[in-house]
């Protein structure tokens, strides 16, 4: 049973099922460079099925967000280690940006992180993705670092964080 968080115009945004893991593959190989294998896409709803969200449009999964737990040091220098939610990867066709797709995705997988007690939030995110920076700053992500060479083809990235306390 697929469930229904919100909509967004006409674009439905919900939990990721299973049967959903072929199109967020899909999604992944067409609108970004970095590729995970198949095991990785399911471990990852199988791990926190709260964080991965799915957006579709007419039955069809037009973009996804998945995340995962970690614990270490505090990407806001709180003291001893803390339970982290990692976005891994976030990505909507190209076709549909611009609708406030990415920001429900985002918005709905950090509402999953908070229900498992994650403290804090971080993601990495091209230098040269600005409107994304944006997306993230409007929703009161900062920029904590830039990760020289993050990026396979030698793109800096930007460690970004949000407080979740």
């Amino acid at each position: 049973m697929q469930s229904e968080l919100r909509n967004v115009g006409n674009y439905i945004i919900r939990h990721c099922e299973e049967e959903d893991l072929k199109s967020v593959i899909d999604i992944n190989m067409v609108t970004l460079p970095e590729h995970y294998s198949d095991y990785f896409f399911s471990s990852l709803l199988t791990e926190l099925p709260e964080a991965f969200i799915v957006a579709e449009l007419k039955n069809q999964v037009i973009g996804y967000i998945m995340c995962k737990i970690e614990f270490g040091f505090s990407n806001f220098r709180k003291l001893g280690f803390v339970k982290k939610g990692h976005v891994v990867s976030v990505a909507v066709l190209e076709e549909h940006r611009g609708k406030g797709i990415g920001r429900a995705l985002v918005l709905e997988a950090i509402k999953g992180l908070r229900q498992r007690k994650g403290d804090e939030v971080y993601l990495e995110v091209r230098v040269s993705n600005a409107t994304a920076v944006k997306l993230y700053q409007n929703i009161s992500f900062h920029i904590k670092s830039k990760l020289s060479s993050y990026y396979r083809d030698g793109e800096d990235a930007y460690l970004m964080a949000k407080d979740l306390s």
